[in-house]
């Protein structure tokens, strides 16, 4: 039986669970134990993983993994791909004591001079270039690039397709769509959405949506 420090709990059993079960699996590492998720996908399977509940409030949450933490796993993966949810719950796992595991696919390419921080998915056909930086809780999914020197903040999600040039800053919980592209050299602020297939020629603030080719403020988000 494999020891308790290579179990992993998922948060999460949607689509992204999906993927990063596969991966972890790929990477035999970890033995995934569960994923938690709301009382209607309980007793189900996701990837062949068992799903328990409840996640639907924070105080469930902790009732249901502080058992699992208090038995010995004190790993966990959030696989949750909303940003500002996954933001609040990565944070609570880990000040409930958890550690926030990596699952990065062996079918990505990622520099040996990327810096990586936790809690970060990199899915198959990634490709991280040097000196980029990610930060916690990121996404970059299928097939997106990301080029030297970019800085992928925290909670942030790159989505399928999309080309980051180099020395690229993407902020803090920004959605970039899937197929966008992002010319080098500027910053897009935090809690923003690039809509799919944009084309990024400057500087973006926080809080907005931006859509097109070039890629326009179409609308200004409330700060939360």
């Amino acid at each position: 039986m494999p020891e308790l420090k290579n179990n992993v709990i998922l948060v999460g059993a949607g689509g992204h669970a999906k993927v990063i079960i596969d991966i972890l699996r790929s990477r035999q590492q970890y033995t995934i134990v569960t994923c938690v998720d709301r009382p209607e996908k309980a007793g189900g399977m996701v990837g062949g993983v068992p799903v328990v509940s409840d996640a639907s409030s924070v105080d469930r949450l902790f009732a249901t993994v502080g058992p699992m933490l208090d038995s010995g796993i004190t790993k966990a993966f959030v696989a949750i791909g909303d940003n500002r949810r996954r933001m609040v719950i990565v944070d609570k796992m880990r000040e409930w004591g958890f550690t926030l595991v990596n699952a990065i696919s062996p079918f990505a390419y990622v520099s040996e001079t990327v810096k990586l921080s936790d809690g970060i998915a990199i899915m198959p056909g990634a490709v991280v270039n040097a000196d980029a930086t990610i930060m916690a809780d990121a996404i970059i999914n299928t097939n997106a690039s990301v080029d030297h020197d970019c800085i992928i903040m925290n909670c942030s999600h790159v989505a399928p397709g999309c080309s980051i040039a180099g020395n690229v800053t993407i902020g803090q919980g920004t959605f970039v769509g899937i197929g966008a592209k992002v010319i080098p050299n500027l910053c897009i602020g935090d809690w923003s959405v690039i809509g799919a297939g944009a084309t990024v020629v400057s500087n973006l603030p926080a809080h907005v949506v931006a859509f097109g080719v070039p890629a326009k403020v179409q609308k200004f988000l409330a700060k939360i």
